[in-house]
């Protein structure tokens, strides 16, 4: 396997913090690697080192075939002046050069430009590949050609950079963030063009059902150093764990030690010997190990939201458009107490609106919402960050409240409940200025929680959050005993949080969905099979009569024995998909028996479709004639 690119010994550091030191790792052909850190550890500075937008204070990056090398930023730099085709098309080679000539010249009439056009596309063997950048174009569902780059939404400019690093083909791709502002339907798509693609992919995001299917390894930062694990998402949560666990003991065993030094160190006589200074070196390699972070469990906090009486929301025959565009039609629901709901569709289909309209913000144009007099949002929003940049991060939450109310009637104090979001005592007294993006939202989401609402609206809260306090914050959701409105793309998160779905099905629909996101997808590409075979049945020509069996075509031995035996693994097949279906439908399966459990489904439909076939051809020759 040849070596796509080499990192060795890199260093980085901002003033004072270290985010990384003498890392080192290699990257090999067809790799596909994710990078996993909390927020503000220099994922992004290292992705820029890599890509050689951002220096490093010492080390080498080696890439091998640069020019076959593409990025996705976070924020990707595009003109806001160009078209998606001249933004799409705007990197410098040859082939790309010839197609924007094409496209331009043949929307006018002068037939020798046209003609010089042709020629040079056919010089280059253009066609083929306007024909495979154009699949992907209509994969991701780019929006018109012609509209200007300023004029898109988020999603739709994620979608344009994708389109953009994807035609080129590369070798060696780096994505930060890719899922970022893209719909399920989106996100799924990628998840299986990377999948199949056979380049060499380095990664972060915090999509863990994309990470367990694309990527074969997991690089983990963690205190300036590389940890790796050739696995995916999942196999690196076991290992990690052990690690970890091997890591506090080995810390525990510094801490005991050093009593006894310490003691020694204080009693020792001035007149030192050779053998007495080795010991005094081995204190100071000790009292550095002893030193390392201990992992302790986390707090199991029962947070105690304000109190709620009996009436939570109630949506009335609600009807809201803009312009032409109908985002819902009469919906009529009513919240009850402690509910978790997930809302899902693709992106432009009205989300965000319907979170603005429950909440008082936009007022329905038809129908009424009642909320409850005891009611207290708590709104995380896409843009709502406002924070004065020189204020210490302490200050900013002691603004809200000094304590926070949890199960019980206790309380912990606000640089506690910091902590619990990841933002250890010594980050307290930092003025906002030095975090990083993810810690900023992350600050801004602990304002939210720390008014301590009743009700939560969550708009997009795992964008540019870090794996780890995604998983803090499914913790703390996990004993909040109010209710939830969440919209999100990320299917773990959905599956770990939600008891059933809003699902926006455009055009005003929205259906209410007993479970969560991967019940709903098992049951939604259920009903698109049954729906294509329903379709493939009425177009099916009329049955010719059946002509007697000719006596030479009667089943041989070999072939009874055959139907004999697919009766039987029929009857087994089916009894198996009715165990999986009823499972994935009661709604008790732990995420990981989900996943399994579906892609189990997925592999039973065809094979039952196939020895059913089989089966067919077989009894219709062994019927009399």
């Amino acid at each position: 396997m040849s070596t796509i690119l080499q990192v060795e010994n890199l260093a980085r550091s901002y003033g004072e913090k270290n985010l990384f030191e003498n890392i080192s790792f290699v990257l090999g052909q067809s790799q596909k690697v994710a990078l996993i850190a909390r927020n503000g550890a220099g994922k992004t500075s290292l992705l820029n080192i890599i890509a050689g937008t951002e220096p490093c204070d010492s080390g080498t990056v080696t890439m091998y075939n640069r020019n076959a090398f593409e990025y996705l930023k976070q924020e990707p730099d595009m003109s806001p002046e160009n078209t998606v085709f001249e933004e799409v098309y705007s990197h410098s080679n040859d082939i790309q050069r010839a197609i924007l000539t094409y496209e331009h010249v043949i929307k006018g009439e002068d037939k020798e430009e046209i003609e010089h056009a042709i020629a040079q596309m056919d010089a280059i063997q253009g066609w083929e590949y306007e024909t495979r950048v154009k699949q992907i174009l209509t994969q991701l569902r780019l929006p018109d050609l012609d509209q200007k780059i300023r004029e898109l939404s988020g999603g739709q400019r994620k979608r344009v950079a994708l389109a953009k690093v994807l035609i080129t083909e590369p070798t060696f791709l780096i994505l930060d963030e890719p899922t970022n502002h893209l719909d399920v339907e989106m996100i799924e798509w990628l998840e299986e063009y990377l999948s199949k693609s056979s380049i060499t992919l380095l990664m972060v995001t915090h999509d863990r059902y994309f990470l367990d299917l694309v990527c074969d390894e997991v690089l983990e930062m963690e205190n300036a150093a590389i940890y790796r694990y050739k696995g995916n998402y999942t196999y690196f949560l076991e290992k990690q764990a052990e690690r970890i666990d091997i890591q506090n003991k080995e810390t525990e065993r510094a801490q005991n030690l050093m009593r006894t030094e310490q003691e020694w160190m204080r009693r020792m006589p001035k007149a030192r010997t050779t053998k007495a200074k080795a010991r005094i070196d081995s204190f100071y390699e000790l009292q550095e190990k002893a030193s390392n972070k201990i992992y302790e469990e986390r707090l199991n906090l029962n947070i105690e939201g304000a109190r709620m009486g009996n009436k939570i929301l109630e949506i009335n025959d609600v009807s809201f458009k803009w312009g032409e565009l109908a985002i819902l039609k009469g919906f009529t629901y009513t919240f009850k107490r402690g509910e978790k709901v997930g809302i899902v569709g693709k992106n432009g289909s009205g989300k965000s609106t319907f979170l603005d309209i429950i909440t008082g913000r936009l007022r329905p144009q038809k129908g009424h919402i009642q909320t409850g007099e005891t009611i207290q949002y708590g709104y995380y929003k896409q843009q709502g960050l406002v924070f004065n940049d020189q204020t210490k991060v302490i200050d900013v939450v002691k603004e809200i409240a000094e304590v926070v109310r949890i199960g019980n009637g206790d309380t912990i104090s606000a640089a506690a409940f910091l902590n619990y979001f990841m933002f250890p005592y010594p980050s307290h007294f930092q003025p906002v200025y030095k975090l990083s993006g993810g810690e900023k939202r992350r600050l801004y989401l602990v304002t939210v929680l720390m008014r301590s609402p009743n009700f939560l609206i969550l708009d997009e809260p795992t964008n540019d959050l870090d794996i780890l306090t995604l998983n803090v914050l499914e913790d703390y959701l996990a004993t909040f005993n109010g209710c939830v409105a969440v919209v999100t793309h990320d299917r773990y998160f959905l599956d770990k949080i939600v008891d059933h779905l809003f699902v926006f099905e455009g055009n005003g629909v929205i259906r209410d969905f007993p479970g969560n996101y991967t019940q709903y997808k098992f049951w939604s590409d259920e009903r698109k099979r049954k729906e294509q075979l329903q379709k493939r049945l009425a177009v099916r020509k009329p049955d010719v009569p059946k002509q007697p069996v000719a006596a030479s075509n009667k089943l041989s031995f070999k072939e009874k024995r055959e139907l004999e035996t697919l009766e039987l693994e029929i009857a087994g097949l089916e009894t198996e998909k009715n165990e999986i279906e009823a499972a994935l439908q009661s709604g008790s399966l732990a995420a990981e028996e989900l996943r399994q459990k579906s892609e189990r489904w997925a592999v039973l439909i065809p094979l039952i479709e196939t020895k059913t076939d089989r089966w067919m051809e077989l009894s219709e020759r062994d019927s009399p004639a």
